[in-house]
């Protein structure tokens, strides 16, 4: 669908929309076929991966709220990301947890889950459009962009599915490695979480490199389970995970 063809989008939301598929539109006509933005989540928190989001969009896409996904609640990403990806071409998620992101820096574990994402999308892209990255890993073109998920319709609904998709990963996590709550605050650095950190010791998602969980290891606290993330595989534990089909 194209934005014209939506009724129900206000003439503000319309104009919005248009500028946000602007980079996309200049592929399209620079004679890219298949776009693929990306972005990623989870670079801050001291437990869990980082995460990163990959979607190929049909040409014109438009879709009422879509934007950074930091600017949206909860339910409005769930609501949204749902719809993306039903809509999409195709999406994926790449993710490298603890203590893969430790081994080789946060900055470039966000990189490797960024072509983790690329490698899964059921359709190559000719493109890519970037959250202030490049990715000197990918032999494909790429357009790196500075606040891009704000900036750029496919980029904006890569981050909307990154950001749900490690949600859920961190509920799960919260049944693994019970005590810490990392259903409520995601890994980041809440008091909650400092509380229970100070008090039980780092877990194998935590992340060593990250402060204050460095400091408490160096201490001689660790609630670690020996062997659960042990593997010498830098994509080490549920490194990628496909989405929905080509269509």
């Amino acid at each position: 669908m194209s934005i014209a063809d939506d009724e129900s989008i206000t003439s503000d939301e319309l104009q919005r929309l248009k500028v946000l598929n602007l980079f996309e539109e200049q592929a399209y006509q620079t004679g890219y076929q298949f776009i693929a933005g990306l972005d990623e989540v989870g670079r801050g928190p001291i437990a869990g991966p980082v995460v990163a989001g990959a979607v190929i969009l049909p040409r014109g896409f438009t879709l009422v709220g879509v934007d950074d996904s930091k600017k949206l609640t909860g339910k409005k990403r769930e609501i949204l990301a749902r719809e993306i990806k039903r809509r999409a071409l195709t999406w994926s998620v790449g993710y490298v947890y603890p203590p893969c992101l430790d081994q080789i820096n946060i900055l470039n574990a966000t990189r490797r889950a960024m072509t983790l994402a690329v490698s899964h999308l059921h359709i190559k892209p000719d493109y890519l459009l970037i959250d202030a990255l490049k990715l000197d890993d990918i032999s494909i073109e790429q357009g790196s962009i500075i606040k891009g998920d704000s900036r750029s319709i496919s980029i904006a609904c890569a981050s909307i599915i990154a950001k749900v998709e490690r949600d859920e990963a961190m509920r799960e996590m919260d049944s693994i490695f019970p005590g810490y709550n990392f259903s409520q605050h995601k890994g980041y650095a809440t008091r909650e979480h400092l509380e229970k950190l100070f008090a039980r010791g780092p877990c194998a998602i935590h992340r060593q490199s990250f402060e204050p969980v460095k400091s408490i290891l160096a201490g001689g606290k660790n609630e670690q389970q020996p062997g659960l993330f042990d593997q010498d595989d830098i994509e080490c534990f549920n490194p990628g995970r496909a989405g929905a089909e080509s269509k």
